[in-house]
């Protein structure tokens, strides 16, 4: 492994949490070496989701909390699932307890109430936090891609990221924007 000023060679195959770790050491940021296909996260089944998976496809990531005063909006994001699945849309949802434990259900009982209230049909991952030291490298990285009007971290429950067809973040939704109006966006993207 050789670290440059602005540049990392990394010659052995190694998984996201080294490269992450190189990135704080060396103060790189994320999007000098990462895209979204880099990463992998826990499904709300336990399994391992590999992002690599979505390439190609534009992606909305948004963090979830099923006791929110913007938790309708998972019908507006299962709406826009439903419309533009079948034209490479992914909705992936993080449901996160970090604002006013607005999330504080286990995987399942989130997945459940989703299901049967909204009628979910995408992507659920395991419940993380998006904020501070124990934050998923995913939204750490989101959040270094693209920064919020306040600064990079993420303010409430259901900031959403738009990423293109080819890993590149493109823009952040406060939570306050609602799916719909964010449907303009994915068209382009589509």
């Amino acid at each position: 492994m050789s670290v440059g000023r602005n540049v990392i060679r990394i010659n052995i195959a190694c998984d996201i949490k080294i490269k992450l770790y190189i990135c704080i050491v060396n103060d790189i940021n994320f999007n000098d070496m990462a895209k979204i296909y880099d990463f992998k996260a826990q499904s709300n089944k336990g399994s391992e989701v590999d992002f690599a998976q979505f390439e190609g496809k534009v992606l909305m990531i948004v963090n979830t909390a099923s006791k929110c005063g913007f938790t309708p909006q998972y019908d507006g994001l299962e709406a826009l699932y439903q419309k533009y699945k079948d034209q490479g849309l992914v909705i992936i949802g993080f449901p996160c307890d970090q604002f006013a434990h607005q999330e504080p259900g286990s995987n399942e009982e989130i997945a459940e109430f989703c299901r049967i209230n909204h009628g979910v049909t995408f992507p659920l991952m395991a419940k993380i936090d998006v904020n501070g030291e124990n934050a998923h490298p995913i939204y750490n990285y989101l959040k270094s891609a693209a920064k919020g009007t306040f600064g990079n971290a993420i303010k409430w429950n259901f900031t959403k990221f738009l990423i293109n067809r080819d890993g590149t973040v493109i823009k952040r939704f406060a939570p306050t924007v609602t799916p719909e109006k964010m449907e303009k966006d994915i068209q382009e993207m589509l």
